[in-house]
């Protein structure tokens, strides 16, 4: 059997991206968090702040270096198995990622050995600092991608001559058509992320009785976060898809699993898209519900996938059911959100046993909407690299065969399984150590032998949030 070398590409890149994406999507938002944390410190003095901002410091420094080494080789890709993408976009790619390593990651690599190791060196106001730095790196880091990634789905501001893009607008190829709504929309994504992964965790140590002043206190702007950004998720996910509809239709076809370009179209809950035949199989739906939708009319028109030839179609199947997926979460995390706000009467949000195991378990749906998320952006992009362009065939190496893709695509595999064994690893190190200044070995003889709850709280954290006085007179 013949290897496709296109296809086996496609899976190594996709392979690659979707390892690395889990990485920076989560850091992102824990440097903003890390940088609330040390602001509080700062201004209250309190040594809570201080000792949570230490201990998701440690975190990040984790995650960061598990995000540095997964991400390294994606540029090398560009040469390698997209040679004549890299030739013809090099006028404008190549500056971007410049200017990502020398504005941000040298920004971030700068600051965080100060974040990390600094604590009891330098004056508290400079710490401060290099968290604000940290964050504010991640910030332009993202910028920076996501504008090259975005230049890729809705090309402006350059012109294509003899197989070679040209900029003509710096402006317009950076602040092209969908980057806004793409920035804000992962931005939001990040914060999401690092909001209910923090949230999770700190509902784990509330379980097992650890820390419960200093996770109290975390639970609590997490889920105050979560419960303003959530909602606004959704609605920049629509204002995405408007922009999605007019420069993308053929995306948002597939997404919606529609054929036939027509009015009063049914939002989809389930079916089983047939690209052979081109139609559904077994549909469930509500009607006119995608018109209304996609266009804010309940008449409105919704393109079909029939407009194009199959050749032009985007894969249906795994574009349909990945937004799905990506709704779906979507909606459990506005759910999760809005039980914890109804839950903070008395305090009932961490002391309650099936919320904070609901939070825990919650803490991986951020990670999987990312990557569902990212699978309805790049597959329904398909079969175009650069949008209407440039097709990912014409991109690809021409010299390259399936032997070789093959080849790496297992070599990256088994690396990558290697690295994020040993990150996950020491993550987890530093999650069994916790908050507590103790050795880990004094951790093996002091678990609680019974599930958490109020009882178990000593007298001097355990108050009623609402009227600010103890909840009982006694404790242990």
């Amino acid at each position: 059997m013949e290897l496709d070398p296109l296809m086996l590409s496609r899976i190594q890149f996709a392979f690659v991206v979707s390892f690395h994406a889990i990485f920076p999507v989560f850091t992102i938002g824990l440097a903003s968090f890390i940088a609330t944390l040390e602001a509080l410190a700062f201004k209250t003095g309190n040594p809570v702040w201080v000792k949570l901002s230490g201990f998701w410091t440690k975190v990040f420094a984790v995650v960061f270096g598990m995000g540095v080494v997964s991400g390294i080789v994606m540029s090398f890709q560009f040469g390698t198995n997209w040679s004549n993408f890299a030739q013809a976009s090099a006028n404008f790619l190549g500056p971007m990622l410049s200017y990502e390593v020398v504005t941000a990651f040298f920004l971030e690599a700068a600051f965080l050995g100060v974040l990390l190791f600094g604590r009891d060196k330098v004056p508290a106001g400079i710490h401060l600092l290099a968290a604000i730095m940290v964050a504010t790196g991640t910030f332009i880091s993202s910028f920076w991608i996501l504008s090259a990634n975005s230049w890729m789905h809705t090309p402006a501001g350059t012109e294509l001559r003899d197989g070679v893009f040209f900029v003509t607008s710096w402006s317009e190829a950076i602040f092209n058509p969908s980057f806004p709504y793409r920035f804000s929309h992962m931005l939001l994504a990040s914060f999401l992320t690092g909001g209910f992964v923090v949230a999770g965790v700190s509902a784990w140590y509330l379980l097992k009785g650890r820390e419960v002043e200093a996770n109290r206190k975390a639970l609590s702007i997490c889920l105050w976060l979560l419960l303003l950004l959530a909602p606004t998720q959704a609605v920049m996910g629509d204002f995405h898809g408007l922009n999605t509809l007019e420069h993308q239709p053929m995306k948002v076809a597939a997404m919606e699993g529609n054929w036939e370009t027509s009015r009063h179209v049914p939002l989809l809950l389930f079916a089983i898209p047939d690209q052979e035949s081109q139609r559904n199989l077994y549909e469930i739906g509500i009607p006119s519900l995608a018109s209304f939708i996609l266009t804010h009319e309940w008449d409105g028109e919704v393109p079909g996938l029939n407009e194009v030839p199959v050749a032009q179609q985007p894969p249906v199947a795994i574009v349909f059911w990945s937004f799905r997926v990506m709704v779906g979460l979507g909606l459990l995390m506005i759910a999760a959100a809005v039980t914890g706000l109804v839950l903070r009467a008395g305090g009932r949000y961490w002391q309650t046993p099936w919320f904070l195991q609901a939070m825990r378990f919650m803490s991986i749906t951020p990670f999987i909407a990312v990557l569902a998320g990212w699978f309805v952006t790049e597959i329904g992009r398909a079969p175009w690299l650069v949008y209407g362009q440039m097709t990912q065939a014409q991109a690809l190496t021409p010299s390259l065969t399936g032997g070789m893709t093959l080849f790496t695509l297992i070599g990256y595999i088994v690396v990558y399984a290697l690295v994020f064994s040993a990150g996950v690893y020491y993550l987890m190190r530093v999650l069994y150590v916790g908050l507590e200044d103790r050795p880990e070995e004094e951790h093996e003889t002091e678990r609680p032998k019974r599930p958490f709850s109020a009882a178990h709280v000593p007298f001097e954290i355990e108050h009623d949030e609402q009227r600010g006085k103890p909840a009982s007179q006694g404790g242990h």
